[in-house]
């Protein structure tokens, strides 16, 4: 296949994909253009996650966190350094 394009079979229920088909024609679109926009939404809202996960020893240390808070450890929301966090505003007072 030139275009580097492949087929897949999705299984949704009936009523789900009946509603997708009526929009697509309402739209004058494919189904194939419909579902790749959506993956291509859906990457996008997880491409933040991904690039989290490719940092060395990121998951290690969200995992040792856990088990701190859990054995009683960590800090209370007012002992943490919020400036900046939310594009140079402060979150808390």
């Amino acid at each position: 296949m030139a275009s580097g394009k492949t087929a897949t079979t999705l299984r949704l229920p009936e009523e789900k994909l009946r509603l997708v088909r009526a929009i697509a024609g309402y739209e004058n679109r494919t189904l194939a253009d419909i579902f790749e926009e959506l993956a291509l939404q859906y990457i996008e809202r997880h491409k933040e996650t991904m690039e989290l996960l490719n940092i060395p020893g990121f998951v290690d240390e969200c995992k040792e966190g856990i088990e701190e808070i859990k054995a009683g450890g960590g800090k209370d929301l007012s002992e943490l350094d919020c400036e900046g966090i939310v594009k140079g505003r402060k979150i808390f007072p």
